[in-house]
């Protein structure tokens, strides 16, 4: 299976800044990256963009792993887990879309980790987030058939293009989400990537990331600390 390629179909683009967006801060990257509207499905952002691009918190997460690809839900993640671990408060940084990656061995390696099954983690937080953005059911019989046709187009292989079928057809499940993690950092990672893909003034969305949390069986307190990076992020790419 060619990931990279079928993350670069979910995504929309490669999910990273080229050459071209050195100086520009990540807000002006995002209105850059996303003319005429995160809204506007998958011209602007891949499939993100018709799973995420119909509530405004769905929209403010989507818009930064647009900027900043997977290596968001990573960089996060470390810090809030980090937070946790020193006791510190997380949340407070005015740059959560710029922060440091983390260290190669420090367990949130996600380009360069497998989830509880062998398989490449991108696709357990890609799993993740879909799972997420379908918990309240807002995607109906004629946005799957959006996202079947869209597919199709993307020109991919016959074992990406069934896998993102599977993701899309199957139901949100916390518990499923949750059994892809193979460590603590995964499963932080799986929290913070379902997090960014929720609109966290929702009752449906919010009983989902508390199940989620539970399923994970996230550390006391840890929750905390990776929900005030997501309400940092998306204080960020709202101004």
């Amino acid at each position: 299976m060619d990931v990279s390629k079928l993350l670069n179909s979910f995504l929309g683009n490669e999910g990273t800044s080229g050459s071209s967006d050195k100086g520009q801060s990540p807000v002006d990257r995002i209105n850059a990256a996303l003319p005429g509207g995160f809204a506007g499905g998958a011209a602007a952002g891949g499939l993100m963009g018709l799973v995420l691009g119909t509530k405004k918190g769905r929209k403010l997460g989507g818009k930064a792993l647009k900027v900043g690809g997977m290596a968001v839900v990573g960089g996060l993640a470390y810090k809030a887990y980090r937070d946790w671990q020193t006791n510190k408060t997380s949340g407070t940084e005015a740059d959560p879309l710029n922060l440091p990656k983390p260290p190669a061995d420090s367990g949130f390696d996600l380009e360069n980790d497998q989830d509880a099954a062998g398989r490449d983690f991108r696709l357990a937080i890609m799993r993740a987030m879909i799972s997420a953005a379908k918990s309240d059911d807002h995607i109906d019989q004629e946005e799957h058939d959006r996202i079947r046709e869209q597919i199709q187009e993307f020109g991919l292989g016959q074992e990406e293009k069934a896998a993102l079928f599977d993701y899309f057809s199957a139901p949100a499940d916390a518990n499923a989400v949750a059994r892809l993690a193979r460590t603590d950092e995964q499963r932080a990672e799986l929290y913070m990537a379902s997090a960014l893909a929720v609109d966290p003034d929702t009752d449906e969305e919010q009983r989902y990331l508390a199940q989620l949390a539970q399923e994970l069986s996230l550390p006391v307190g840890l929750k905390d600390h990776l929900d005030a990076e997501v309400a940092a992020v998306h204080r960020q790419v709202s101004t």
